[in-house]
């Protein structure tokens, strides 16, 4: 595997609009139509954060005010790194119109907002899906420790090219039958406006026209636009741990998306022992329909292997 150094964070907006560039050509490439992912790595040395950027970031997904970076903003942080392997003449799916099926993050110590950061990423695990060809993108931020590299956060994004199939993969059976959402009793209700993918786009950069307005979200397919996905897991896992203390590890699954403007039930239920908090779940849905819209958990993570115990009372808010 090789490294391909940028110089600095990829700007999302520029990266989308040679994407549309792109999706002009009406025929894919050969390594497209081969269905093969690069073996390179892209690479942002010694990167800084905005610190307007993170307040505002905090302020929207009601994030409690800190000197350290909430784990959502992390992944906007890396996340044009990943999505600049994803805009390569190379790729083989086409980066307008992803759908995010699923993330996994490891949030392994508090991150100040001063600390130079180096983001690597890169793709693999191409597979078919039933509606299309998904991808995992991995991204990785490290820092500087006594010249060594120490790995602090690592998450793990799926996405879904829907309608595209290439011909190396088979189409999994479509009948397995999902099993039927009973919604709990839910703790929190999000009322989210028409702006909502607007707004999150100002702070995140995320600037995919299919969370932008109507227009352009049926320009891509979709009836109207419809929130991020890392808008609603930044906030859900801020409702779940309001701490820059401790390790800790989450993961959300998206299963149905949130058209804007949208109501969203939440509920999170968490897991207490007599040594303190042992992790929790949660889940969104969509209170008239009773459609879930995304389910996961954060649980706390010890590097160590001493168990979960280690993320304890003490660093819940």
């Amino acid at each position: 595997m090789s490294d391909t150094q940028l110089s600095e964070i990829p700007t999302l907006g520029r990266l989308y609009a040679g994407a549309v560039g792109s999706a002009a050509k009406s025929r894919l490439s050969p390594s497209k139509a081969a269905g093969t992912l690069t073996s390179d790595r892209h690479v942002v040395r010694g990167a800084s954060v905005d610190l307007a950027r993170l307040t505002d970031f905090q302020r929207l997904v009601q994030h409690s005010a800190s000197d350290y970076l909430p784990t959502g903003y992390v992944h906007t942080f890396a996340f044009p790194v990943a999505m600049s392997l994803m805009a390569r003449e190379d790729f083989p799916l086409p980066l307008l119109g992803m759908v995010h099926l699923r993330n996994e993050v490891q949030h392994l110590r508090p991150i100040h907002y001063g600390e130079a950061l180096t983001v690597t990423a890169w793709a693999e695990n191409l597979a078919g899906h039933r509606a299309g060809t998904q991808v995992e993108l991995v991204a990785e931020v490290t820092v500087e420790a006594g010249g060594n590299p120490e790995t602090v956060w690592r998450g793990r994004s799926t996405y879904l090219a829907k309608g595209v199939f290439l011909p190396k993969f088979d189409r999994p059976d479509k009948s397995a039958a999902r099993a039927e959402f009973v919604p709990p009793l839910p703790t929190a209700m999000w009322r989210l406006g028409a702006d909502a993918g607007r707004n999150y786009a100002r702070v995140s950069g995320d600037f995919n026209p299919i969370h932008l307005s109507r227009l352009s979200a049926k320009a891509l397919g979709m009836k109207q636009s419809l929130a991020h996905g890392m808008y609603l897991a930044s906030r859900v896992v801020a409702d779940t741990v309001q701490t820059h203390e401790g390790p800790f590890q989450w993961s959300i699954d998206f299963e149905a998306p949130v058209f804007l403007p949208a109501t969203v039930a939440v509920a999170i239920s968490d897991d207490q022992t007599p040594d303190g908090w042992a992790g929790s779940t949660f889940t969104g849905w969509n209170p008239r329909s009773q459609r879930r819209h995304f389910s996961g958990s954060v649980s706390p993570l010890d590097p160590n292997g001493a168990g979960p115990n280690g993320f304890g009372a003490a660093t819940r808010a």
